[in-house]
């Protein structure tokens, strides 16, 4: 079965562009910490990786590159995707904007001039646990940005939606305010508070997200939220999103190198496959390889 990898990440560390490189990467986060990282993932780990799962195109999403220079990062992304050997690897790229700042119609501007720019990410999850917090506060509540995100239709750019499930409904009018752009939730709405009520939280939220016609899902990067995953801890998570945005609406990714701290990227896969066991040829290529084409327009 072919399959499409939509969401992982590439870095050189020599380039001195990405500052959680640079900070005290020993300190934790949710996911682990920073140090535990490979230094380089180049497009010759990613297709090591892959090699085993017929991956036959991918999406970068941005990976906190220097926000002073963002467009920096697609134009080099759009190099590597169009240097010798390396199969179009990445064929889609999803940039960073800050919806905040005064210049976002020129970053978007930027980003467009390379070919294989297919839309915006910028990290919004706010917690009350510090580890868990990866924005400077909750832009979904900043009127500036939502504004500003509107230029999405302008230039026929999707987003892509990392969130908790506190911030889900803030999330929800934001895409009824903007029904003409197509938000993308990352990471089956990281599901990382796992107590009675932070699971309940975030099935009400997933239903609230699902709700709305312009939003699809990811369904990846569940071993940050559970290091020591095993195919049935991650089940019912892969199954309530599907059963809420349905199958046409959900798309499997990796995450990787991240989720390679918890896993071999073939685990990953493999998991996605076994609890699909049941579906039809149709729904498994549709999760696997068609959705991510269309929603990515690859």
């Amino acid at each position: 079965m072919k399959t499409i990898d939509p969401h992982h990440h590439l870095w050189r560390e020599e380039t001195r562009n990405y500052p959680w490189m640079e900070a005290d990467s020993t300190v934790e986060v949710l996911w682990g910490r920073p140090a535990d990282l490979p230094r380089n993932y180049l497009t010759e780990n990613l297709l090591e990786d892959f090699k085993n799962q017929n991956v036959v195109k991918s999406v970068h999403v941005q990976c906190e590159h220097d926000h002073t220079r963002p467009v920096e990062e697609t134009k080099w992304l759009q190099s590597v995707a169009e240097a010798p050997g390396s199969g179009g690897f990445p064929h889609g790229i999803v940039g960073f904007a800050n919806f905040a700042e005064p210049d976002i119609e020129e970053v978007l501007e930027g980003h467009c001039r390379y070919p294989n720019i297919r839309g915006i990410r910028q990290i919004l999850n706010v917690h009350e646990d510090p580890i868990k917090t990866h924005a400077d506060r909750d832009y979904l509540k900043d009127d500036t940005w939502r504004q500003n995100f509107s230029l999405l239709k302008k230039f026929n750019l999707t987003f892509d939606l990392q969130l908790y499930y506190q911030q889900m409904e803030d999330a929800a009018s934001l895409a009824r305010e903007n029904s003409d752009i197509l938000l993308i939730l990352n990471h089956a709405g990281m599901p990382a508070d796992r107590d009675e009520d932070g699971l309940r939280g975030w099935r009400k939220g997933i239903q609230t997200l699902a709700d709305c016609p312009n939003m699809v899902a990811k369904i990846s990067g569940l071993g940050m939220c559970d290091r020591h995953w095993t195919v049935e801890s991650v089940r019912p998570f892969v199954l309530d999103v599907i059963e809420d945005f349905g199958v046409e609406r959900c798309m499997f990714a990796s995450n990787f190198p991240v989720d390679k701290l918890f896993s071999s990227f073939d685990a990953v896969w493999d998991a996605f496959k076994e609890i699909t066991a049941d579906f039809s040829e149709t729904e498994k290529a549709a999760l696997f390889h068609d959705n991510a084409e269309l929603y990515y327009r690859l």
